[in-house]
């Protein structure tokens, strides 16, 4: 008992992600799959090292 009104909010978020039409930025998509867009930050995004900080990124504030 008392799943109604979450069970409620679930389809009303379920409904809007299947009826919604997001603005897509067809031109970052195409830079982030060619992957020629660079962070700036010093950081490539694939860091195959071991010892990386899965919390680094609270780290920089």
């Amino acid at each position: 008992m008392g799943r109604g009104r979450a069970k409620a909010k679930q389809t009303k978020v379920a409904r809007e992600l299947k009826y919604s039409t997001p603005n897509t930025d067809f031109d970052a998509l195409q830079r982030e799959l060619s992957g020629s867009e660079s962070r700036g930050d010093g950081h490539d995004g694939d860091r195959s090292d071991d010892t990386a900080d899965e919390y680094e990124d609270y780290d920089r504030r």
